[in-house]
C-alpha cells in the first residue's frame, strides 16, 4: 500500500518504506516506477528478514558505515539493503528473478 504523506519521511529524502507501507512525500512519485520498485525492493527484504531484525541490521549497518566513511549521506548509499534497491530499481523485473537474501551480495 502506497501513501503520499510528509509526516513519516526524513528530511532529504522522497519516500520511507515501513512494513507494509510506502510513504512517498511527492505526488510525482506516485507514478516514477523506478523509485516505486526501490521502495518495492525494501519491502522484500524487509519480508524476507521478518521486519524487526531488518530494521535492526539496517540501522547498526548504518552506524559502521557512518563511522566508515565520516558522511552520513555516503554512509546510508552504501547501506547493503540501499546498494541492492539502487543498483536493481530500474530493473522493474528484479523482483521476479530475485533470489533469497540477495542484499547479502552488496555487502
Amino acid at each position: 500500500m502506497i501513501y503520499l504523506v510528509k509526516i513519516f519521511i526524513p528530511k532529504g529524502f522522497r519516500g520511507i518504506t515501513l512494513y507494509p507501507f510506502i510513504f512517498i512525500k511527492n505526488k510525482n512519485d506516485l507514478e516514477n516506477l523506478t523509485f516505486i520498485n526501490h521502495e518495492k525492493i525494501h519491502l522484500k527484504q524487509q519480508t524476507e528478514l521478518l521486519i524487526l531484525p531488518f530494521y535492526i541490521w539496517y540501522g547498526i549497518e548504518y552506524l559502521i558505515r557512518r563511522v566508515q566513511y565520516k558522511n552520513k549521506r555516503i554512509a546510508y548509499r552504501n547501506i547493503s539493503f540501499e546498494r541492492e534497491a539502487y543498483q536493481n530499481e530500474a530493473d522493474l523485473n528484479y523482483l521476479q528473478k530475485r533470489n533469497f537474501w540477495s542484499f547479502l551480495k552488496y555487502m
